[in-house]
């Protein structure tokens, strides 16, 4: 369980209450899904004021989804032969970001499309499945399964298919795309996606250190440890990030800007 006097925490509250919203409203203290979802991408909670980020940690709904996205707007542009999809703020901040790197010949391109900017509710389920089926029929076969627990398993609704996720990670039975990692760290658990706030965006060009930079230096920041495609838009200046009760952590030679929830 997290530490509800982290420096992430107090400073979440913070923000929490000038939008008019507590804790609880968004993740309660009781849903272990949700606390898990906070502290792995809760970072856009956050964010500066130009950004809305999810009323809640955790959507269980399309329509939900698409009510969420519906309030908060978002502006379109075609980058290559791609349209994505962003909110409004974010956008501008990539755009300029995307200019300057063409400027020095360099690009910043939507990882698998437009499937790396804004997602719905059925995207992000989508994607679970990519996952978690090859997951247990891999471990099935390794005898770490059974055929009744996977059965089970595929029965259940996604939403209890996180949480029996999570308990069976404890055991070391990772549903990664590579089985080494927790799922969490390979794609997000349905409805809590940051591409559903319409705040991420998975760059092909993540390798490149400038365009890293060049996307710092626009509020994009890379902020789900070991998705190294992933940047989030936060709207902040890096130097702003440790004041937000953000800390930063080397991965494969990247910094990431996770919660500080120690």
């Amino acid at each position: 369980m997290p530490n509800p006097h982290s420096q992430f925490h107090v400073v979440l509250q913070e923000a929490l209450t000038a939008r008019g919203l507590k804790l609880s409203d968004i993740c309660p203290a009781d849903d272990a899904i949700a606390q898990r979802v906070l502290c792995d991408y809760g970072a856009i909670y956050v964010g500066s004021q130009e950004i809305l980020p999810p009323p809640i940690c955790v959507f269980t709904s399309e329509e939900a989804v698409a009510d969420f996205q519906n309030g908060a707007g978002w502006a379109t542009a075609k980058i290559d032969d791609y349209v994505i999809e962003l909110q409004p703020a974010a956008m501008k901040a990539l755009l300029k970001a995307r200019s300057v790197a063409l400027a020095e010949g360099l690009n910043i391109s939507p990882r698998d499309g437009a499937e790396g900017t804004r997602r719905t509710y059925a995207d992000t389920v989508r994607l679970w499945n990519s996952r978690f089926l090859p997951a247990l029929d891999h471990w099935q076969e390794l005898g770490r399964l059974s055929q009744q627990q996977t059965d089970r398993l595929r029965s259940l609704p996604v939403i209890e298919q996180v949480a029996k996720v999570l308990e069976l990670e404890k055991e070391g039975i990772f549903f990664s795309k590579d089985f080494s990692k927790s799922v969490l760290y390979s794609i997000a658990a349905p409805g809590t996606s940051q591409h559903i706030a319409m705040l991420a965006f998975d760059a092909n060009e993540f390798c490149e250190p400038r365009v890293r930079e060049i996307l710092a230096d626009h509020g994009w920041f890379q902020t789900v440890l070991s998705d190294l495609p992933h940047f989030t838009f936060l709207g902040l200046k890096e130097e702003e990030l440790p004041s937000r009760g953000l800390k930063s952590v080397e991965v494969h030679g990247q910094t990431f800007w996770i919660p500080n929830v120690d």
